[in-house]
């Protein structure tokens, strides 16, 4: 039985209340008058009796007189019922007006409008949660413009810095010259990291995310990834354990899957502890994949662990930008909600699980995207 049986609408409701009030009045004033006809045929009268002549006139009128007194029962009932309707349509509406500007207190409505309440309070409750949660990403995307604004700055002036010692000084030797070349070009990456991020930004918060499917080799993607940042492990002492199941297809927008593993052996590089391993593993059946990136380092508290996909989220609270050298920073908070995105547009799932100071992803999509 569905919901809407067991729960029939307000309006249905009234009306068979209205309908079963208006025929039990109309029974019950029938059953008085056979009543007093019958007491009155029971009981011997006198013509002079004030009492008989009254009840003679209703008698020779009761035709009238009845359909008169059920006239002005219904006439009552009928109003009782629309004043009840139009104080519940003044609450709901009531009600519906405290959604507009949703507070902590309950919406209360009463309990013949059980259900409704319940519903509004629902939604209230979202809305809630809804503000919350755009609260918090604008604070968050306030406060990674505020860091990204002065990273941008730091790398700039370097940058500018080098390059007017370089015009300038026109006595320095090579050795000095290629050094100051590396510095400027090093923070000109940065810049350029920096400025990506920007567009990263943009392009989540402006962007319907569209994807252009096609066949590939998934165990090829894998390892193709995992070379590519085979220096960059060798930066941090990393070594690389892979278990890739050979000859792996799937139905997927290479381009932006690519960027899914990615940013997950970014994560691991940036997050993991030097001298450990990264374990990168994908098995498949007939219906799905699975591929799991693990890395050792600082145990996720759980309740960070709970927003690590949210947009704008970073693990390092304070800000923790890298300029005055080589190596990775931690991004714009965008990477992982990024993947999540990408994988849910695959029909995919995305998890992280964190315990005995190791982290690990797991990412699951289905073969025919």
């Amino acid at each position: 039985m569905s919901k809407e049986s067991k729960n029939p609408k307000l309006s249905h409701r009234v009306l068979w209340q209205y309908l079963l009030s208006l025929v039990i009045s109309t029974a019950v004033l029938v059953a008085a008058m056979i009543l007093c006809r019958w007491i009155c045929d029971t009981k011997i009268w006198y013509a002079d009796d004030p009492l008989y002549r009254f009840l003679q006139f209703i008698k020779r009128n009761l035709a009238v007189i009845g359909s008169g007194i059920i006239l002005i029962v219904w006439t009552v009932i009928t109003v009782i019922y629309l004043r009840r309707l139009i104080r519940y349509i003044d609450s709901i509406v009531d009600a519906a007006k405290q959604l507009t500007h949703p507070a902590e207190c309950k919406i209360e409505l009463p309990s013949a409008l059980y259900g409704i309440e319940r519903d509004l309070n629902s939604a209230r409750e979202t809305a809630l949660r809804s503000a919350e949660l755009a609260r918090e990403a604008e604070k968050r995307k306030n406060d990674l413009i505020v860091y990204l604004a002065h990273d941008l700055k730091t790398p700039l002036t370097a940058v500018i810095g080098y390059l007017t010692l370089l015009r300038d000084e026109s006595q320095i030797s090579a050795e000095t010259r290629g050094h100051y070349t590396a510095i400027a070009l090093e923070k000109s990456e940065r810049l350029e990291m920096l400025i990506n991020e920007f567009f990263d930004i943009t392009r989540f918060n402006l962007t319907t995310l569209t994807l252009e499917r096609e066949r590939i080799n998934l165990t090829f993607m894998l390892e193709q990834t995992i070379s590519e940042f085979l220096p960059v492990f060798a930066e941090k002492n990393l070594t690389v354990n892979s278990e890739i199941q050979p000859n792996t297809e799937l139905v997927c927008d290479p381009d932006k899957l690519e960027r899914v593993f990615d940013n997950l052996l970014r994560n691991a590089v940036i997050y993991g502890y030097p001298d450990s391993e990264i374990y990168l593993g994908m098995t498949a059946d007939e219906n799905r994949v699975t591929v799991v990136c693990r890395n050792r380092g600082r145990t996720i508290p759980k309740e960070k662990l709970e927003r690590i996909f949210e947009q704008f989220f970073r693990l390092d609270s304070a800000r923790q930008s890298k300029t005055g050298g080589s190596g990775h920073h931690p991004g714009s908070g965008l990477g992982l909600a990024i993947a999540r995105e990408i994988v849910h547009a695959h029909g995919g799932e995305i998890s992280a699980k964190s315990e005995n100071e190791s982290v690990e992803f797991t990412v699951v999509l289905p073969i025919d995207g």
